[in-house]
């Protein structure tokens, strides 16, 4: 927004308002920000805080990122216009679950079992499960479920995939596993473990690969959305966009750990490399 010409306390306000990872509490902080009479309302980091927003008020425009399938979730009426007050960043997964899957596999010659890790109070993971599981399945891949509200259970579940030998573990793009990313990278390494994972950090931290879009550049396309509804633009008239920029980041040192020799096709396509 800075870059945009938006100076917090200067020509803008700027009132921050976070659920720490703790779904619940979205709805009372989203009626925080209505009660506040403010402008615009951003809601990130996926479904949840969409919803939440988009049930606390009907005039207050807001823009969204990245959101699964908007549409299939009710948040708007169709993607190339809206129809309500609410737009932004569109976030298809299916593909991408394959996409990743394939490179875990390309990555590990001998992966068989791979266990999943999901919130299942994020109702746009949830609803991509038989995706996942089809998509392992031609795979030739066996995919344990493992839900997570918790820290705690976030440990329980690494205990639970030692337990039955799993190859790698895999992780969801959700609020609660980004919240804990420094303690999932130490479990990682600890049980030895190649992952997939769902951003950059876990793999700058310590974890072998991640796959997916560019955050830094989703931010910045919202950014632009909050700035055209400013100077006028109607969230029922903007359509919404798709993640156009997908990154794949490699941990060298996190494969030498773990004995393994990463491809030269799959390193020639990274668009980083950690050494």
């Amino acid at each position: 927004m800075r870059r945009l010409g938006y100076v917090n306390g200067k020509n803008a306000f700027f009132e921050v308002r976070s659920a720490d990872g703790a779904a619940e509490r979205l709805p009372r902080l989203a009626g925080e920000l209505v009660d506040l009479k403010v402008g615009i309302i951003v809601a990130r980091q996926g479904l949840p805080a969409a919803r939440a927003a988009i049930l606390a008020t009907k005039t207050i425009p807001i823009v969204f990122f990245p959101v699964g399938d908007p549409v299939a979730f009710g948040l708007v009426d169709s993607l190339s216009r809206p129809g309500g007050n609410a737009t932004g960043i569109g976030f298809f997964a299916p593909e991408l679950s394959r996409k990743q899957l394939e490179l875990l596999k390309e990555t590990v010659a001998s992966l068989s079992r791979v266990t999943y890790l999901r919130n299942p109070d994020n109702p746009a993971d949830v609803h991509l499960s038989r995706d996942r599981k089809d998509a392992a399945g031609t795979l030739g891949l066996t995919l344990d479920e493992i839900d997570v509200h918790s820290l705690q259970e976030i440990e329980n579940a690494f205990a639970t995939a030692a337990k039955v030998r799993t190859d790698a573990v895999y992780l969801s793009y959700d609020s609660e596993l980004l919240r804990h990313e420094k303690r999932i990278v130490e479990l990682i390494v600890k049980h030895r473990l190649p992952a997939m994972t769902p951003a950059r950090t876990f793999v700058v931290d310590g974890a072998l690969l991640a796959y997916g879009p560019n955050f830094e550049v989703v931010q910045r396309r919202a950014a632009l959305y909050v700035d055209k509804i400013l100077k006028g633009a109607k969230p029922a008239e903007l359509p919404i966009e798709q993640p156009t920029k997908f990154e794949l980041i490699v941990n060298l040192k996190a494969a030498k750990a773990l004995g393994l020799t990463i491809p030269q096709s799959l390193l020639l396509r990274a668009d980083e490399v950690i050494r």
